[in-house]
């Protein structure tokens, strides 16, 4: 947290969806304090108050928003033998690729300090891609011990092959609307094996 002071939750919040207004709008580089503050409707120096400087603010919201996606994607083991085998790993890889992922991933590599800032804070356990990734593989194990993907199947490098590729999205990925989550369904489709047609939609 910032040395400058303790930012309350509703402040921190405001602040952070006012960057990913500024960031689909305008990209990374027009991310500034003032564009931020403007957007959420307060004073320039509010930001200073909260946070250190412009990259504590970044890397701050970054990791909000990825604790965020672990936090909705940690549920996943726990659907083991309910719905589609195949929609719910899709529907877990397209949380990384929400509205605001791509945007917020771009920021993030975009200052060096952030990025490194992040990076560190992902190695000593907050949570980030990695836990996304944990969370597939053991959903895929779940589901092998109940017949609906078959034994034989690697779960661990299915999902480090989805994660992967859902990280290459979110840095590189199609700007057209849905060809992302096109891509990450055919890819769910080729790669994940379901046993004897179970675990599949009718």
């Amino acid at each position: 947290m910032s040395p400058r002071g303790v930012a309350t939750p509703d402040v921190r919040e405001r602040l952070f969806t006012a960057a990913e207004r500024v960031l689909a709008r305008e990209g990374a580089a027009g991310l500034t304090n003032r564009a931020v503050t403007e957007e959420a409707g307060c004073a320039k120096g509010l930001l200073y108050n909260h946070f250190a400087n412009l990259d504590d603010f970044v890397a701050q919201l970054v990791l909000d928003r990825f604790e965020r996606i672990a936090a909705e994607v940690r549920s996943l083991p726990g659907r083991a033998g309910e719905g589609d085998v195949r929609e719910n790993l899709i529907s877990a890889a397209l949380t990384l690729l929400g509205t605001s992922g791509p945007a917020i991933a771009a920021a993030a590599v975009s200052r060096q300090a952030v990025a490194e800032r992040v990076r560190r804070a992902w190695a000593t356990g907050a949570p980030g891609p990695g836990a996304v990734e944990e969370a597939m593989a053991r959903y895929v194990e779940g589901e092998q011990r109940l017949g609906r993907i078959p034994t034989d199947a690697d779960g661990a490098m299915l999902a480090l092959a989805l994660a992967g590729t859902v990280h290459h999205l979110l840095m590189h990925g199609s700007p057209q609307p849905g060809e992302n989550a096109r891509l990450v369904r055919r890819l769910v489709t080729a790669l994940v094996p379901t046993a004897n047609g179970l675990g599949a939609s009718a």
